[in-house]
């Protein structure tokens, strides 16, 4: 049976000191104990630390990365996906998600965020959406202000790695959580 993917978007700079990773660490476990396949793009940072804690809740964990990087994959990667361009990485890993979860991060950690939204608005793709993450929050409550911003029921926010697990059990197809 194929676990539902959660791609975590989030920045590639956070250091494992910083509350950052242990916030995406947190996740990783949620997600995992509930039975979902974490994605990200497969190098450091937030990605690092989202599956780390994936695999120490054994739980199955997926990377996107670029065919002719310098950086390799990070050990906690059980499956790797290598594409030639970033263009090609960042729809690949909207492709294969059932759901997103928005870490805190940079403008690659943006574009990615407006893309799945974009998509989203173009009737594209109907995929839950969840800012989790202390800039990822304050963000989307920034984004709330403005009135030519479409938000739908699928973009939430979630205080806590449970909530943000929790919500996607509840929505996404196939899910069989285990609490």
């Amino acid at each position: 049976m194929k676990h539902p993917i959660i791609t975590v978007f989030g920045s590639g700079c956070v250091k494992e000191s910083e509350s950052e990773y242990r916030r995406a660490h947190e996740l990783g476990f949620c997600l995992a104990r509930r039975n979902f396949t974490v994605c990200t793009g497969g190098y450091f940072g937030v990605m690092e630390a989202a599956v780390r804690g994936a695999k120490e809740a054994d739980g199955k964990t997926l990377g996107i990365t670029l065919e002719h990087s310098k950086k390799k994959a990070n050990g906690f990667i059980d499956r790797e996906i290598k594409v030639p361009t970033w263009q090609e990485r960042l729809f690949k890993l909207i492709e294969v998600a059932d759901g997103f979860v928005v870490c805190d991060g940079g403008t690659g950690t943006l574009t990615e965020i407006f893309t799945v939204w974009e998509m989203m608005n173009k009737e594209m793709l109907n995929k839950p959406m969840i800012f989790y993450g202390s800039f990822a929050l304050s963000l989307l409550d920034f984004l709330r202000k403005n009135p030519f911003m479409i938000f739908n029921e699928q973009i939430i926010a979630a205080e806590t790695p449970e909530k943000a697990a929790e919500y996607l059990v509840q929505v996404v197809p196939g899910t069989k959580g285990t609490g």
